[in-house]
C-alpha cells in the first residue's frame, strides 16, 4: 500500500461536515475553500468514495507548484513520478481551470501538462512514438489559482452526488450531496419521526433513509479508480462487505415525503423502490395546509421551490406563513428549511434559531432553523 496526498472536494459552506465525515473514517484533515485534504492509502480511496455523502469528489494530489511560463509549467509536470499512477496504456484527458494566474490560456495549459505526462511515461517506459491510451481512464485536472498549480487524479469518475438510485428528477432537483447535508446539520436521528413537505423526487426523505440505516451512498454504484491496476479487487470487495456488515437495514424508520403534485410522488415513489426503501418511506399527495401529526419530537426538512418564476412568489409566500402558522401547534417539532426568499423569517413569522448559507447550485440560500422545545425524558 502507498499512502497519497487526497483531497475531497465540496460545496461552499460544506466543508466543515465533509471534515467531519473524513474523520470518522479515521483520517486526519486540513480544510481550504471547498477542498478538505488528508493522507491515506488505496483502501482510503475506496472508504472514501463509498462513504462520503456530502462530499464531490475524491482525488489524488500528483504535485503541486508554482508556475509562471509555460516552460516552468512542463518541466514541473514532468517531474512528477506519472508512472506511479499511470500505466503504459493508460487514457489520460486532461481538464483545467485558471484563476487570477499569469498561465490564463486554459487550453494551452492542458496541452502542455498533457504533452509533458506523454513525455515522462515514454521514459519511464522505455516507449517512442505514441502512447495508443487503450487501458483504464485517469482523469487529470491542472488547476491553477495565483500562480500555483496543482495537478490531480479524479478517482470517484461520475460524481459522488450519483448514488444510482434517481431514475428520475423534477425541473430543479437537489443534489443529493446537499440534501444529506440538510439531514446531517439538522441532527436527525432515526429515533424520531421525520418528514419532508415539498418532497419533489423524494430525494431528501431517501438520504434520510440512507443515514438512519447506515447504508453507505456508494454502495450501488460503480467508481473510476475500480478499472485501475494498483486499486486491487480484493480492496474494493473488503470495502462492500464492509458497508454490507455496517448498514442496519432493521432499524425502523418514520419518514414522510410530501408534494402537492401527485407527479412528483409517483417519481418519488419510484426512487425510492430503486434506493431499497419501497415499504419504508410514507409518500403522500398533499398540501402543506393539511399537515397534522400526533407526534412529538419530529424533524421537518423541506426545499420549498424559490419563486423565480412570475405569479409562484405570492404562492410561495402564502405557502411559507401557512407552515410558520402550523407549526405553533407542534412546539416540539424542530423545522429545517432552505430558502432563498430574504424575507423567510418574516414570512414564517419568527426569528430563526440559527440560519447557515449554502448554495443550492449557483442560488445563494440560508437554512433556516427552528429547534423545537426538549421534552422531558420519559
Amino acid at each position: 500500500m502507498t499512502t497519497h496526498r487526497l483531497v475531497a472536494t465540496s460545496a461552499m459552506g460544506l466543508e466543515s461536515i465533509v471534515a467531519d465525515e473524513v474523520k470518522k473514517l479515521g483520517y486526519q484533515t486540513q480544510t481550504e475553500n471547498g477542498k478538505i485534504y488528508f493522507e491515506g492509502d488505496e483502501l482510503a480511496i475506496a472508504r472514501a468514495n463509498m462513504w462520503l455523502r456530502v462530499a464531490d469528489r475524491v482525488k489524488i494530489i500528483a504535485g503541486d507548484f508554482r508556475a509562471t511560463t509555460f516552460d516552468q509549467l512542463f518541466e514541473q509536470t514532468k517531474a512528477i513520478p506519472w508512472e506511479k499512477y499511470l500505466p503504459v496504456d493508460a487514457a489520460f484527458p486532461v481538464q483545467g481551470k485558471s484563476v487570477k494566474s499569469k498561465l490564463f490560456s486554459v487550453p494551452d495549459c492542458q496541452a502542455i501538462v498533457k504533452k509533458a505526462i506523454v513525455e515522462r511515461l515514454k521514459l519511464a517506459h522505455k516507449r517512442i512514438g505514441f502512447l495508443d491510451e487503450s487501458g483504464a481512464t485517469f482523469k487529470i485536472e491542472v488547476s491553477i489559482l495565483k500562480d500555483v498549480v496543482k495537478l490531480s487524479i479524479d478517482t470517484s469518475g461520475v460524481g459522488l452526488h450519483k448514488r444510482g438510485y434517481r431514475l428520475e428528477q423534477g425541473e430543479a432537483p437537489l443534489k443529493e450531496t446537499l440534501a444529506a447535508a440538510l439531514v446531517y446539520i439538522s441532527k436527525w436521528n432515526p429515533n424520531r419521526p421525520f418528514v419532508d413537505p415539498f418532497c419533489g423526487s423524494g430525494t431528501i426523505p431517501i438520504e434520510a433513509a440512507m443515514i438512519g440505516q447506515n447504508l453507505a451512498p456508494g454502495y450501488n454504484r460503480s467508481f473510476i479508480s475500480e478499472d485501475w491496476p494498483w486499486m486491487s479487487e480484493k480492496i474494493w470487495e473488503d470495502v462492500r462487505l464492509e458497508a454490507e456488515e455496517l448498514a442496519n437495514y432493521d432499524q425502523p424508520l418514520d419518514i414522510t415525503g410530501s408534494d402537492i403534485d401527485g407527479k412528483m410522488i409517483d417519481l418519488a415513489k419510484n426512487n425510492a423502490i430503486e434506493a431499497g426503501f419501497a415499504d419504508l418511506i410514507n409518500f403522500k399527495q398533499r398540501q402543506l395546509r393539511d399537515f397534522t401529526t400526533s407526534s412529538k419530537d419530529g424533524v421537518m426538512i423541506g426545499n420549498p421551490p424559490y419563486g423565480e418564476r412570475i405569479g409562484e412568489k405570492e404562492t410561495i409566500e402564502d405557502m411559507i406563513q401557512d407552515m410558520g402558522r402550523i407549526m405553533d401547534s407542534y412546539p416540539s417539532w424542530s423545522v429545517y428549511m432552505l430558502s432563498s426568499m430574504a424575507d423567510f423569517e418574516t414570512l414564517y413569522g419568527r426569528k430563526a434559531t440559527k440560519k447557515r448559507k449554502l448554495f443550492n447550485g449557483f442560488i445563494e440560500t440560508n437554512y433556516y432553523q427552528y429547534w423545537g422545545i426538549k421534552l422531558p425524558r420519559e
